[in-house]
């Protein structure tokens, strides 16, 4: 265990312990790929590591809220459910470019591609209604 992680904070079995802290790593890896194409998305992966490092290591999961380039984001999430006006707009593009490749290049029936527009559409209505922006402050 860390030095700096709490004993009473981090109460899971060494195997669950190190499997949450290799999630975590394993995201991080996926968040530092996305930021750099286009196709991958980079704060939700960062919302994974921060859950699984704040179950397994309090120190990593203070590490990863510090970052100068993605803390402001992961806290904006945490504290108003923020997402970007620019996230948004790529997150809902790809799901539609996503669907619409898949319904031209895959699909055999009307169906398959019906259910994932209906989990697409739910999952963008959620995207758009989040605010763009932490409230002002007074």
């Amino acid at each position: 265990m860390d030095k700096q992680d709490d004993p009473a904070e981090v109460t899971l079995s060494p195997t669950a312990r190190y499997l949450l802290l290799a999630v975590g790593w394993f995201f991080l890896a996926l968040g530092a790929i996305g930021a750099f194409l286009p196709v991958l998305p980079t704060v939700p992966f960062l919302l994974i590591t921060a859950w699984a490092w704040s179950k397994s290591s309090k120190r990593l999961h203070r590490w990863l809220y510090s970052n100068p380039t993605y803390g402001p984001y992961l806290i904006a999430w945490h504290k108003y459910g923020v997402i970007p006006r620019r996230a948004k707009i790529m997150a809902i593009g790809m799901m539609a470019a996503g669907w619409l490749s898949f319904t031209v290049f895959f699909a055999t029936n009307w169906w398959v591609p019906a259910l994932i527009a209906a989990v697409e559409l739910a999952v963008g209505w959620f995207i758009i209604t989040r605010p763009n922006a932490p409230p002002a402050i007074r």
